[in-house]
């Protein structure tokens, strides 16, 4: 499994704003959603299921370059950058496709936790191997054409 997960998706209208641009809100349900689609396929979202825990959002970040728009075709491209007892640093880039501009990138830490207690706990090895880990300041390889 490649350490980079890419999603392609066309911009609709629901997620242009009144300032007729994708809305600020939408890039980070983005994140959330590609996050979670990227663990499914790595096996990471069976395994923390399995172990009886869940991932939840500490804080995210994200730095906005150019607008998009409806109809525009994005890639957003996701990698992990390290996993820390009981947090994961995630990272994000929304690039238009038809040009291969940087419309967006950003990221999100992430909590492993105890579903029944709510609390905090340990990452277990069956979770974080999941995952290639990229270094936090490199960047990762394109997938773009």
């Amino acid at each position: 499994m490649p350490a980079v997960y890419r999603y392609d998706l066309k911009v609709n209208d629901a997620a242009v704003d009144g300032n007729g641009h994708v809305n600020n809100v939408q890039y980070v349900q983005w994140m959330q959603d590609v996050a979670v689609m990227h663990s499914e396929t790595t096996g990471c979202t069976k395994a923390t299921r399995d172990c009886g825990a869940t991932w939840v959002v500490r804080t995210h970040r994200i730095e906005y370059f150019r607008p998009a728009f409806a109809g525009d075709n994005i890639a957003v491209l996701t990698w992990v950058v390290n996993f820390r007892k009981v947090r994961s640093l995630r990272k994000y880039r929304f690039v238009r496709v038809t040009d291969n501009v940087l419309l967006a990138e950003g990221e999100t830490d992430w909590v492993f936790v105890d579903v029944h207690s709510g609390r905090p706990r340990v990452i277990p090895d069956t979770v974080s191997g999941a995952f290639e880990t990229l270094p936090e300041d490199g960047e990762p390889p394109s997938l773009l054409p």
